[in-house]
């Protein structure tokens, strides 16, 4: 008997998966590398301004035996100085000081830069001089101060620099007296630069300023 063989089924294997590809990452386009933030730079400690050495002050020799008390007047030409002069000399007369009266040439900047100009400058400054010391000399002789012979001074520069130097020099110089002026817009360059300026605190003696609306015989008595 003939017996069949009957084909094995062949078995059917599962259809392979597809495999997908995998997708790498995308790359991160690189950073972009930031400018590095600049620090401040340290300042350097300030220096500490040194603080000027202050000038030690001569000290007046007025009252020192062998000295006399100067009472300083600055003149010129204007009228206010008559009444510093009254004052200094009532009271150069009644304390037995010493009156002294000092012109500065100031220089004329407008002519400096010609040649022979400065020179003639001087001596028209040195003339005019002389004549203001005539002129308060007949003064002091009117007001009643025939024995009070006044020490003349002149000086070149600038006023205020030089009555500052001047006083700084002599050391018999106990104060130093300013007329005012009656003009009621201020009482004059001087006494605002020296009395109410800057120099007014490191002043090297006493201001004494005559009021102008004073008379000479208010004056006097008040001296």
């Amino acid at each position: 008997m003939v017996t069949k063989k009957t084909p094995a089924k062949a078995s059917k294997k599962p259809p392979a998966k597809k495999q997908t590809a995998k997708k790498a990452p995308a790359k991160k386009p690189p950073a972009k590398k930031q400018p590095a933030k600049k620090q401040p730079a340290k300042k350097a400690p300030a220096k500490k301004q040194a603080t000027p050495a202050v000038k030690p002050r001569r000290k007046r020799q007025a009252f020192v035996e062998g000295h006399k008390r100067k009472l300083l007047v600055v003149v010129d030409e204007t009228p206010e100085c008559e009444s510093a002069l009254a004052f200094a000399a009532s009271r150069a007369k009644r304390t037995g000081g010493q009156l002294a009266l000092l012109y500065v040439i100031e220089p004329d900047a407008e002519f400096q830069h010609w040649l022979g100009v400065e020179d003639i400058a001087r001596e028209e400054g040195l003339n005019k001089a002389k004549a203001v010391f005539r002129l308060f000399s007949r003064k002091l002789k009117t007001m009643g101060f025939e024995g009070v012979v006044p020490e003349e001074i002149v000086r070149d520069g600038v006023k205020a620099a030089e009555i500052t130097k001047l006083i700084e020099e002599d050391e018999d110089i106990g104060v130093l007296v300013l007329g005012a002026s009656k003009d009621p817009s201020g009482p004059g360059p001087l006494v605002s630069s020296l009395e109410g300026g800057r120099l007014a605190a490191t002043f090297a003696v006493p201001i004494t300023v005559v009021p102008g609306h004073l008379t000479i015989e208010e004056i006097l008595a008040l001296a």
